[in-house]
């Protein structure tokens, strides 16, 4: 293939994308107590729900969506989760079909991927670039990290928040959210995790976590506690929130977290995929590496409270 055949294939693929995703995807008008805003947000099912990005709706008092075929509508806020970043919009209005949802899981860097949105309100907005890493950890204002997100060098502006990251099929794969600098963007993934917080907030309108009281950082295992734990890293305990639960269990500053309920626990982003709601008020063991022996201390999850 010659560099006009790529470069036409290239075109045709984004040009089919935008066909695919645009239609569905609509400018964000919003306003709050303190003033107005803007964002993107796409439809996800026939029953007029869409995906938007948390900070795109905080403190919304109304909420108006346009789509790129000129229909506009009112929208409310059913449910945001500042945890993820992400917020689902219903309307009552006509909406146009929802977009596919794909599993960002099956992404590989170098990958083609297209951005749809409204930069700087310039509504119906399209820009391709491709996947420039994976796994990037991306901190919300709640403080709390998003794991898996998505980098990507597709040019993404104001406006673009809550827009559909998609695949060369047209498949939604990850929610933009965030503008790190010049050619670098990032979107919060469509995976597993993604798609539980999604249904949670369609249906009750909040997510309900888990909360354990530790903050921690990944170590090295020595010979003989890996052969015991499994695994060649662990999570060292860096501090214990007073008056917490890991606290009340005997958790200490330098414990290495080995496993929690049978799971082996590497690092702290494992030790947050299991704080699910499930966990809440359940007693679980925990392994620790403590003074050179194996120590089991039995936690029990408390419901973590977001201001």
């Amino acid at each position: 293939m010659d560099d006009q055949e790529a470069l036409d294939a290239y075109s045709s693929t984004v040009v089919l994308v935008a066909q695919t995703v645009l239609p569905a995807v609509a400018a964000v008008s919003v306003r709050t107590r303190q003033g107005a805003g803007a964002g993107s947000a796409s439809v996800i099912t026939e029953h007029g729900h869409l995906l938007t990005s948390a900070h795109v709706v905080e403190g919304a008092t109304a909420v108006e969506l346009a789509f790129h075929d000129g229909a506009v509508t009112s929208a409310s806020v059913v449910g945001a989760d500042p945890l993820s970043d992400l917020a689902v919009l219903h309307t009552d209005g006509d909406t146009p079909p929802p977009v596919r949802m794909g599993d960002a899981a099956e992404l590989r860097v170098g990958q083609l991927v297209v951005a749809h949105g409204n930069p700087r309100g310039f509504s119906g907005s399209v820009t391709a670039g491709i996947v420039s890493a994976l796994g990037r950890s991306l901190p919300t204002r709640s403080g709390r990290v998003i794991d898996e997100v998505i980098q990507t060098d597709a040019a993404l502006n104001p406006g673009n928040s809550g827009g559909a990251l998609a695949d060369s099929r047209g498949r939604m794969i990850g929610v933009n959210t965030a503008v790190a600098g010049i050619g670098l963007g990032l979107a919060v993934p469509i995976n597993e995790t993604t798609l539980e917080i999604i249904q949670a907030l369609r249906t009750t309108g909040r997510v309900r976590r888990a909360w354990l009281g530790i903050a921690g950082s990944t170590v090295p295992l020595g010979p003989d506690v890996a052969a015991k734990a499994g695994s060649r890293v662990g999570m060292q305990v860096v501090s214990v929130v007073q008056n917490s639960p890991a606290a009340a269990a005997g958790a200490r500053a330098g414990d290495i977290v080995l496993s929690l309920d049978g799971v082996a626990i590497a690092d702290p982003t494992a030790l947050q995929r299991r704080m699910v709601e499930g966990a809440i008020g359940r007693r679980m063991e925990m392994t620790v590496w403590r003074n050179g022996a194996l120590v089991d201390v039995v936690v029990e999850p408390q419901e973590l409270r977001v201001r």
